[in-house]
């Protein structure tokens, strides 16, 4: 039996044989190219983030995650915990609200609506909203749903639709097109099996898809955690914690971040490289979360 050296030797040699020089080359080229591709694109991603822990990491400690906020920008220390909370609560209805419809969308696109008017409609509606920018959005709530209840329209859930219109066109194209990577034979031998195309799909299809969906729910909840313009007309201001995004106003990490990253004051622009901070620890350790079940999941339909 050969040795792992000497079989990667054989198939060097192989390679080197039948594959002309050209083609090697060419091979080795794009290979550099792949690797130096990703070096640039990560430098620039881990200097942001040292940058952001080396400003941020001083103002964080126990008091940041069960203090209010304080009111005065020359005011030191305070925490974070009502915008912390405030983003887990708004960016979660946010995910409830669009994520069931977003893959209910994804499987009439891909597996009924297929080519139909119908279909295209929801293709078209869909890529207009992923171009409309965030700030609209917010209008759109304002106007829609905050406008009308007046005072009480002040309130997380409104921040939770706005957020929620800017996560459902992610939704529903990147999980069509998980959906459209999932092989048809699986679904023919579903169907030889005698299953029915509704149980095929809750089956078959969408674990065979679940780990590129989930990829992209965490983009878009990522991107929605992290959006300030729709909640600035939304949500009102709130410096204590409520978890109740049905009834008073709120407050979240974006919003924390733009407030005090506007004044002159270094306590304020402290409390928003920490509010920075714990915003990219959260999106960081909910992606890792979301990995880790998908994963699992995945490895039980194997």
């Amino acid at each position: 039996m050969l040795t792992p050296r000497r079989e990667g030797d054989d198939v060097e040699r192989l390679l080197s044989v039948t594959v002309s020089r050209g083609r090697r080359f060419r091979n080795r080229l794009a290979g550099i190219w792949m690797y130096a591709s990703f070096v640039i694109v990560t430098v620039p991603l881990v200097i942001v983030i040292a940058y952001v822990v080396s400003k941020g990491i001083g103002v964080i400690n126990g008091a940041w995650f069960t203090q209010k906020i304080f009111v005065l920008d020359t005011q030191k220390g305070g925490g974070m915990a009502p915008a912390i909370v405030g983003t887990l609560v708004i960016t979660f209805w946010a995910t409830m609200l669009s994520v069931p419809l977003g893959v209910l969308a994804a499987i009439y696109l891909h597996e009924y609506g297929k080519r139909g008017r119908l279909a295209r409609l929801i293709r078209f509606m869909s890529d207009v909203m992923t171009g409309v920018p965030s700030i609209i959005m917010g209008l759109f709530i304002f106007i829609v749903f905050t406008v009308p209840l007046g005072a009480k329209g002040l309130i997380g859930f409104g921040g939770s639709l706005a957020l929620a219109c800017l996560m459902l066109p992610i939704v529903i194209r990147s999980s069509e097109e998980m959906l459209r990577l999932v092989p048809d034979d699986l679904r023919q031998a579903s169907y030889a099996l005698g299953n029915r195309k509704w149980r095929t799909i809750m089956t078959v299809v969408l674990p065979a898809a679940l780990g590129g969906m989930v990829s992209g729910i965490m983009l878009a909840v990522a991107r929605a955690a992290g959006e300030t313009a729709p909640l600035l007309f939304t949500i009102g201001a709130a410096r204590r914690i409520n978890w109740n995004v049905f009834e008073g106003p709120n407050t979240a990490l974006p919003l924390q971040i733009w407030n005090n990253s506007q004044s002159a004051f270094h306590p304020a622009q402290d409390r928003a490289w920490g509010a920075a901070l714990t915003l990219v620890a959260i999106v960081f350790v909910l992606t890792l979360v979301a990995r880790i079940i998908s994963s699992r999941f995945s490895l039980k339909h194997d």
